[in-house]
């Protein structure tokens, strides 16, 4: 070996050393600017490619310290979707393996995103009946609005057909509220006949995830975040105090465009449009015959402006084409692609957003943004291409991470910073286990949603009403106000809205309605059992009667709605007078032996007499009483209630009774029946088994025996008298 070759060797070691050096003392210098126990690894499985990224948080700025993007070998994803796990176990490991030996670790944990792509979205519109008398509560409409999403659910697996799909709802927002039909922008304190709601509500199946974890088992990684894309994109490019505007972001990737909603301060909906990219890269493949790989890299080619295209088609033919040539051959693509973006966006939202934000590889085909303004009917300047340098609190000088494809990477590896480590929050629900994926601000609403918890248990509802008339008058009767649900998160009260958390114990107290209003005929009558009274001396009794929509009822039945009541029922003197057709000319009405005005209430046992007020009037008893008896007989008993009783003699027909005075107190003989003296001890509390002395009986002022006769108005006395010594 000669000198020159020997100083050549040594010159070639020394370089090799100061490059291991380096090499090593980067990655020592690595090590000390982190703990590795901090270092977050995060991987967005496209369908073109795998993005790996490695960071860490300082100071709320992610630094990324590494990067890969390996590219699969073969379509083993197909929109957004996981085809054949083996080979995407291949490339992830690729990517592992490539960070690991950069930096010299091992990575054992990662965070992951399932693709927006397989979003499953649910409409529907849902219409209740209630009380006009009460406020619409939050209670209410936070009731309203969880049945609408089951709702949702339930018609998404009916469109899918398939029972075997596990479905989680990672999102809803409210499209519209209305009552009365009319759409409101808030039912909160008003009060209606119906109110209703209209619901979008985004579903993410299980099997997504569940793929995404047989992939990172393969590989021997553990899932420390699981997000969506969408949600990862949308958290590094509209930061949370833009979201009080209505904008909108769309991830144009290879197999499908995503979509993502933000309005009132969070993102309301999510979407997705099955077609993007690839939709561009086959045209240029069946209009320039080449492959699919070789059309990808013209598409790339066109979207960086190359002025001159070059490739060899599958004839193997040489060709250039001028950029604008292929921007003309693609223009209808590119226009389908617009419009059905431009579509879902107006679908989502019912309107034209404030602005529209486009990352991802797609993003960058020339023309496209001018298409969906042009589709949205916004100006031009509302749809914006957003690249890495819209992200402020990310530091990385690697190139590779430097265009829109680059958001959704960053964002995962951000979002699983925000998440902690919690793909899932796990709490308990009445004390059943609950798992649900941490996609979003989490609330007690959707912990009862994934339960199918009954959302008629929230609203307590007031009881129905009771409409009828009454002897002609409309009457309306409110049924009982409900008892609202009582929420609890951790034993402090809580509403449906209530963010949650791991580990939290939610307890739900079920809403019991109000009773419906109820009354039967009985509730409307004076005196259920009727009275007894004397006028002019004949026993009377006063019986209510009742009918129900012309037919007659017992007292006992309940009263439904829309009946017509009439209860016939004699009350007040006034009503004796009318009802019996009294002819008070020239005569005064007396109510136990005092005057008495229509107004009064009879009472059971009342003694009414009317006669003429001048004694010449009436000759005599006998001339009276037969004028009180063709009175009596003049009487149409169809329109009254009670009978008039005439016989003094005590005989007549079985529902006619007899009073007598005893001792100075009137006493009403409840039975019909030929009576003797005797019988009246069965209606007076006087003891004849403690003899006080001698017992006298006297029969209208005269001494009587047990076994006298005795008619109606007979004036008894009954009392001891002690014997003189």
């Amino acid at each position: 070996m000669t000198n020159k070759q020997t100083i050549s060797n040594m010159k070639k070691n020394m370089e090799k050393q100061n490059h291991e050096n380096k090499v090593s003392k980067a990655k020592k210098e690595k090590k000390a600017s982190y703990d590795i126990e901090d270092l977050i690894f995060s991987l967005d499985i496209g369908t073109r490619s795998v993005v790996g990224i490695v960071g860490y948080y300082e100071k709320e700025c992610f630094k990324v310290v590494a990067a890969e993007i390996v590219e699969h070998k073969s379509r083993a994803m197909l929109d957004g979707q996981i085809h054949d796990i083996v080979k995407v176990a291949e490339v992830i490991s690729e990517v592992r393996g490539k960070l690991e030996k950069s930096l010299g670790i091992t990575l054992s944990k990662v965070a992951i995103a399932a693709a927006g792509r397989v979003l499953k979205t649910s409409q529907v519109k849902l219409e209740y009946d209630i009380d006009a008398d009460s406020e619409i509560s939050e209670e209410i409409v936070g009731g309203m609005e969880v049945d609408a999403v089951q709702s949702a659910q339930v018609k998404l697996d009916d469109e899918l057909d398939d029972e075997k799909t596990v479905f989680y709802c990672v999102g809803y927002s409210v499209v519209n509220y209305f009552l009365n039909g009319y759409v409101i922008s808030s039912l909160l304190g008003h009060k209606g006949k119906k109110m209703g709601v209209e619901v979008l509500a985004t579903f993410l199946p299980r099997v997504v995830v569940d793929s995404l974890y047989t992939v990172m088992d393969k590989v021997g990684l553990k899932v420390h975040s699981l997000t969506l894309e969408p949600i990862a994109a949308i958290s590094v490019t509209i930061p949370k105090e833009l979201r009080l505007l209505n904008l909108v972001l769309v991830d144009i990737g290879a197999g499908t465009s995503d979509i993502a909603v933000t309005q009132s301060g969070s993102v309301v909906a999510y979407g997705m449009v099955p077609i993007a990219g690839d939709e561009i890269t086959e045209k240029i493949a069946h209009s320039f015959l080449v492959d699919f790989n070789t059309a990808e890299k013209i598409k790339i080619d066109i979207s960086s402006g190359t002025e001159t295209i070059k490739f060899k088609d599958i004839l193997g033919k040489n060709n250039e084409i001028s950029n604008q040539e292929a921007l003309g051959m693609l223009d209808s693509t590119i226009a389908l692609l617009a419009d059905s973006i431009a579509e879902k966006i107006l679908e989502f939202n019912k309107k034209a957003p404030n602005a529209v934000f486009l990352i991802g590889g797609g993003s960058q085909i020339p023309g496209l943004t001018s298409k969906i303004a042009d589709g949205l009917g916004i100006h031009e300047d509302r749809v914006a291409v957003r690249g890495r340098d819209v992200i402020h609190n990310i530091k990385t000088k690697l190139k590779k991470l430097s265009g829109p494809e680059a958001i959704t990477p960053l964002g995962i590896a951000m979002m699983a910073y925000i998440q902690q480590g919690q793909d899932f929050l796990s709490v308990t629900l009445n004390g059943e286990k609950v798992k649900l994926l941490n996609s979003k601000r989490l609330s007690v609403a959707d912990a009862l949603i994934l339960v199918g918890y009954n959302p008629d248990m929230l609203i307590a509802r007031t009881g129905k009403s009771l409409k009828f008339s009454l002897n002609g008058k409309q009457m309306f009767l409110k049924g009982d106000y409900g008892v609202a649900s009582e929420i609890y998160v951790n034993d402090s009260t809580a509403s449906i809205d209530t963010q949650i958390k791991n580990g939290d114990v939610i307890i739900v107290h079920r809403a019991n309605n109000g009773k419906n209003a109820s009354r039967c005929v009985m509730d409307f009558v004076e005196n259920p059992e009727g009275i007894i009274i004397s006028l002019n001396g004949d026993a009377l009794s006063l019986v209510p009667k009742a009918e129900i929509n012309g037919e007659a009822c017992d007292l006992y039945t309940d009263i439904k709605e829309n009946d017509k009541l009439n209860i016939y029922e004699t009350v007040t003197l006034g009503n004796l007078v009318q009802d019996f057709e009294i002819n008070l000319d020239g005569r005064e009405l007396l109510v136990n032996g005092e005057e008495g005005g229509f107004d009064y209430i009879l009472q059971n046992g009342d003694y009414i007499e009317y006669h003429h007020v001048f004694a010449d009037m009436e000759s005599s008893s006998g001339k009276h009483n037969e004028k009180i008896n063709a009175e009596a007989a003049n009487i149409d008993d169809s329109s009254t209630i009670g009978s008039i009783e005439n016989d003094k003699q005590g005989v007549g027909n079985s529902d006619r009774e007899s009073y007598v005075i005893v001792n100075g107190e009137r006493i009403v003989l409840k039975e019909y029946k030929a009576y003797i003296f005797v019988d009246i001890f069965s209606y007076i509390n006087f003891d004849l088994s403690a003899p006080k002395g001698n017992i006298v009986l006297k029969l209208n002022g005269k001494s009587a025996n047990f076994t006298d006769k005795i008619q109606c108005g007979d004036d008894i006395e009954i009392y001891w008298e002690k014997s003189k010594l």
